[in-house]
């Protein structure tokens, strides 16, 4: 399928006006065709106003309807074929293997919300039958459902050209609640961008919804996504991306006259926490996972372990001087942008010149353009304490271990970090007493947290989490990952006595949907 470097507002393929964005292979440092003008105001309000007059209709679609249409994206999506591999390769710089994985998990989030949709326990169904007997007073028959909040923002990540952007998970709960979609495509890869938001208009089309149901958009720098946050129509935004322009979405979006909600995914260094009787037992075998997981994908993954907490002592230089080995021996990587690239050159320049933290070992050097090479740094308890620039994110293979003195300096650092994504555990039966003691903290500080593991790698599945206090996002009250996502992109609305005939269908006194409902306090099986 041709690329045309046009929006996609609706059904219609429009030419933006714009400063244009090029895609550039991060391997070369050489542009790609074709160039991608920017869009307006007015085109941001044409795809919100078409978003909104597909909203009403849209999100009273059967439970089978827009499942179907779900799985429908998915389906438009694997027919891309290698066109769709090739470009995001091209765009990344991430291997073809990678590609191919995140266009596998980007159909499972899809097909797995239509698993979601069709089971309808989301609606959250609940009813109070009518006491007209009670005494002091009656009670009113009482219906609660939830529907959707209403046209969605959604942001195109950098680190996930698929699985986070045009149809990744935002976009898969968004639709599976009832709300249009609005995207803003990632300025690093319009062209996969292009392919994906084909492939949905495409959906849209062949399951004979309204037009306005989805619409694509791109736009250098934040004039087009400050409008769209800003535009009437839209009610929620997700997004996935940096602390600054979650930050600055955020203050859009509290600035209208009607605020919204935005859940945006934005930093999280992802401590990992090492038990004495786990280090004595295994620090080799441990530093090996960890270098592993560390440069995984150049460290371009939201849970990097950028942190690692231990009580210093000879275990803890093991680990050290294990991980250090495995360090050195890293191949540089090549990053996603160049803009990428630079920010972890100055994050890692940062760290070097920092007298409270040490080099413990760097990768191998850089073969060509926008190649990550990969560092651990050491530093003591009593600086990270008293030091804010060491907690700072380094988008990449980097990571800084903090040392000790007692489990109560451990648990001073725990209290010192930020929010979390995840908050990692290794431990033997001889810690438990340590990390019970630390657990409270932790629950806390982060949205994950998981023993004897690595934070890299997030199932798509009912219990996931992906979010957690500020600054890993802007809502600890949600994830982006997982069917509860969902949640974020709907609204309670009580129904008091209203007759048969008027009630949504999820509602209706006969239960013709078979939904299982919460009943005069009862949970139906």
């Amino acid at each position: 399928m041709p690329l045309t470097g046009n929006l996609l507002i609706g059904q219609r393929a429009v030419t933006g006006s714009q400063a244009a964005i090029r895609a550039i292979d991060p391997a070369t440092n050489q542009s790609l065709e074709p160039a991608y003008a920017g869009g307006t105001g007015e085109h941001v309000a044409q795809a919100c106003a078409l978003a909104w007059a597909a909203f009403d209709r849209y999100r009273e679609t059967s439970l089978e309807q827009r499942a179907a249409f779900l799985d429908t994206i998915a389906e438009q999506i694997e027919a891309l074929g290698d066109a769709l591999i090739d470009r995001a390769v091209a765009e990344s710089g991430l291997p073809k293997a990678r590609i191919q994985g995140e266009r596998g998990r980007t159909c499972t989030q899809l097909r797995t919300f239509a698993r979601v949709v069709r089971d309808g326990e989301w609606l959250d169904v609940r009813v109070d039958n009518r006491l007209p007997e009670r005494q002091p007073l009656p009670r009113a028959d009482l219906r609660q459902r939830q529907v959707a909040l209403g046209p969605v923002a959604v942001f195109g990540a950098s680190n996930f050209p698929l699985a986070f952007s045009v149809a990744g998970g935002d976009t898969a709960s968004a639709l599976a609640a009832g709300c249009p979609v609005v995207v803003k495509a990632h300025g690093a890869h319009p062209g996969t961008s292009e392919l994906v938001g084909q492939a949905v208009a495409r959906a849209v089309q062949l399951c004979g919804l309204p037009e306005g149901v989805f619409s694509l958009l791109y736009g250098a720098g934040r004039e087009v996504g400050i409008a769209l946050v800003s535009d009437p129509r839209i009610k929620a935004v997700g997004f996935t991306g940096s602390r600054s322009g979650g930050i600055a979405l955020c203050q859009a979006a509290q600035a209208r006259p009607e605020p919204i909600p935005v859940y945006a995914e934005m930093s999280s260094i992802n401590p990992v926490f090492l038990f004495d009787a786990a280090l004595q037992a295994r620090a080799e075998s441990l530093a090996q996972g960890f270098v592993a997981s560390l440069t995984q994908g150049a460290g371009q993954f939201c849970t990097n372990p950028g942190l690692v907490i231990a009580r210093q002592g000879p275990a803890l230089q093991r680990f050290i001087a294990a991980a250090s080995e495995q360090v050195r021996q890293a191949a540089a990587q090549t990053m996603l942008t160049p803009g990428i690239h630079s920010a972890y050159a100055a994050g890692i320049a940062a760290l070097a010149d920092n007298a409270n933290a040490q080099v413990a070992a760097s990768g191998q050097p850089p073969q060509g353009p926008n190649q990550c090479q990969a560092q651990l740094f050491v530093t003591q308890a009593y600086a990270f304490l008293t030091d804010p620039a060491l907690q700072a994110e380094v988008f990449g293979a980097a990571s800084l271990v903090v040392a000790c003195e007692n489990d109560a300096q451990v648990r001073q650092v725990a209290e010192h970090v930020e929010g979390q994504l995840t908050a990692t555990l290794h431990l033997d039966d001889g810690d438990l007493d340590s990390a019970r003691a630390l657990l409270p903290t932790l629950e806390r500080k982060a949205g994950r947290m998981l023993v004897n593991g690595w934070p890299t790698g997030v199932e798509v599945c009912d219990a996931m989490v992906h979010g957690g206090p500020f600054p890993a996002t802007s809502d600890a009250r949600s994830t982006s990952v997982g069917t509860a996502a969902i949640l974020r992109f709907l609204r309670p609305v009580c129904y008091q006595d209203f007759p048969d005939a008027l009630l949504p269908q999820a509602l209706k006194h006969g239960n013709p949907l078979q939904l299982r409902r919460l009943l005069d306090g009862k949970r139906e099986r």
